[in-house]
């Protein structure tokens, strides 16, 4: 019984402490940026959000995101996990529906990109489709007077690729591209 006792202690103390210590080191050294959660920074290093959590635009002058069912909480990630024919799933889809296409009235439904009214597995995807910018450039572009030309100019030029070339669907990231809109003149 003793001798279970200590071989779980040691393998405690390297899986537990050594291990994840070692691992957070070397990523510190390799990829700072990174290991430190991918901060994003204003122009006086302020750090205004993450790389890799989507934020919540509420004001029409700027790109919206999808829908997170967690308000983008870092600290927990989830989706309601509903079926599609969930009365409150398709309640909150509606509400959502309306007030897109209210704020988005040159807009038409069947021309909204699901993943503008979808949340992501976690909750807390930053990126939406570039269909889903494209389809804001009109509400931007009038609300903040600037050619519809160039807003889609710099959807294009914020946009990802597939990882690796392979694997996923060119994205862009919200918050990057909003605070590309704000140095927009």
């Amino acid at each position: 019984m003793l001798k279970n006792l200590r071989v779980s202690l040691v393998l405690l103390l390297i899986c537990g402490v050594a291990y994840p210590l070692a691992m957070t080191g070397i990523a510190q050294i390799v990829m700072p940026a990174k290991a430190d959660g991918s901060l994003i920074t204003d122009a006086s290093g302020k750090v205004i959000g993450s790389e890799l959590i989507g934020q919540s635009f509420k004001d029409p002058k700027y790109f919206t995101g999808r829908v997170s069912s967690i308000e983008y909480n870092g600290a927990g990630s989830g989706s309601g996990n509903y079926a599609p024919s969930n009365p409150a799933m398709i309640e909150r889809t509606q509400k959502d529906l309306a007030a897109f296409l209210a704020a988005n009235p040159s807009v038409k439904q069947e021309d909204i990109p699901a993943d503008l009214l979808t949340n992501s597995g976690s909750g807390l995807d930053p990126h939406i489709s570039p269909q889903a910018a494209k389809i804001q450039v009109p509400r931007i572009a009038a609300v903040r007077g600037i050619d519809a030309a160039k807003l889609n100019a710099l959807i294009d030029e914020y946009t990802e690729g597939r990882s690796l070339g392979l694997f996923g669907e060119p994205r862009v990231n919200v918050l990057k591209l909003n605070m590309a809109l704000d140095q927009l003149k």
